[in-house]
């Protein structure tokens, strides 16, 4: 087996809650992402999945190091990413990209397609020299499906799923590694969303991309993701593969998610039982204490406010954070 491309342990992330006018004091803390761990392996996609406000973005813009994690480690090909600094944080920049929601708003529209793609070329002019950035961004724009001949052209004349696609480009321009896709079909027509998702998994297969693909629809994930990882409240209560979590899913708040995924077919649909989920997300201030999802779960028992459940192997063979998980079969 080779060796993961990312390794994330024990992230933690907490933005503190200041109180006063002059006298500015920290109050509290909001735990957006609390003890995150998991593995990407080269060539694979890895969906992050749940509700808006669990840390799903949070935990994207610490890989990024657009903020410093509170605590934890995420290695980048065995070298430690928080402790980069200059040139190597530089170089790790390049090999780890973002591709943002909102196509309307992640665009400049004061510049041109050409100089939006191009401008990761003027950050490492050692990818492309001056004389061929013309022609690499041309390239780039076939390859994510766009005209060539519109590098002139400005955001506001292209469709949001166009938009997307430029910044798929100029996420490619520097031949990453790792594309961190955050929310990144979300905003867009679920036909534009099926061309998006397609074209991403082309680009996985021709440039060997690894994806970490954030996204709060289950149906969405599904299509690309090689593994799936549930988060709730800053934690993730499930992780295992796209059949494990689609076909057999042991934790109750993945159960519950799944129950509510539409299905087209009205045979199949009569055949599934829905689950509704009580009351509201918990503040993540004060979130509760032992299990997160126990203010809302028809599972709950004593144990469950006294510990917190560990995440490991549970029913169904993959790991689940729960007392009480257990295999439940979803019809697809």
């Amino acid at each position: 087996m080779p060796d993961p491309i990312l390794q994330v342990s024990e992230l933690v992330k907490y933005f503190p809650v200041l109180s006063g006018v002059l006298f500015r004091r920290t109050v509290g803390q909001v735990k957006a992402v609390d003890g995150v761990s998991f593995d990407l392996m080269p060539g694979e996609t890895l969906g992050v999945v749940g509700e808006s406000g669990c840390g799903k973005s949070t935990l994207a813009q610490v890989l990024m190091r657009l903020e410093e994690p509170t605590s934890g480690t995420a290695f980048f090909e065995g070298r430690d990413m928080f402790k980069m600094r200059g040139p190597e944080l530089r170089r790790l920049r390049r090999n780890i990209q973002i591709v943002l929601q909102d196509p309307y708003t992640s665009l400049n529209p004061r510049m041109t397609v050409g100089d939006i793609v191009g401008e990761p070329f003027e950050i490492h002019s050692e990818v492309a020299p001056k004389g061929s950035r013309g022609a690499k961004v041309r390239e780039l724009l076939d390859v994510v499906g766009l005209n060539p001949e519109h590098i002139n052209r400005y955001p506001h004349q292209f469709s949001g799923g166009q938009r997307q696609r430029i910044g798929i480009a100029r996420a490619l321009a520097l031949r990453p590694k790792v594309i961190i896709c955050d929310e990144a079909v979300s905003a867009l027509d679920v036909s534009i969303q099926a061309q998006v998702m397609n074209l991403l998994g082309q680009l996985q297969g021709e440039f060997g991309l690894s994806y970490v693909f954030i996204a709060h629809d289950l149906s969405v994930v599904r299509h690309l993701s090689t593994r799936v990882a549930v988060m709730y409240l800053g934690k993730i209560v499930e992780i295992g593969t796209e059949d494990d979590i689609y076909a057999h899913p042991s934790h109750p708040y993945t159960q519950a998610l799944l129950s509510a995924v539409p299905v087209a077919d009205p045979a199949l649909r009569g055949n599934r039982q829905i689950i509704r989920l009580e009351g509201d997300v918990p503040s993540p201030v004060d979130p509760p204490s032992g299990c997160r999802f126990r203010t809302r779960c028809w599972k709950v028992q004593d144990i469950c406010a006294r510990e917190e459940p560990a995440l490991s192997i549970r029913a169904g063979g993959h790991l689940s954070a729960c007392h009480f998980a257990e295999e439940r079969s979803v019809v697809p």
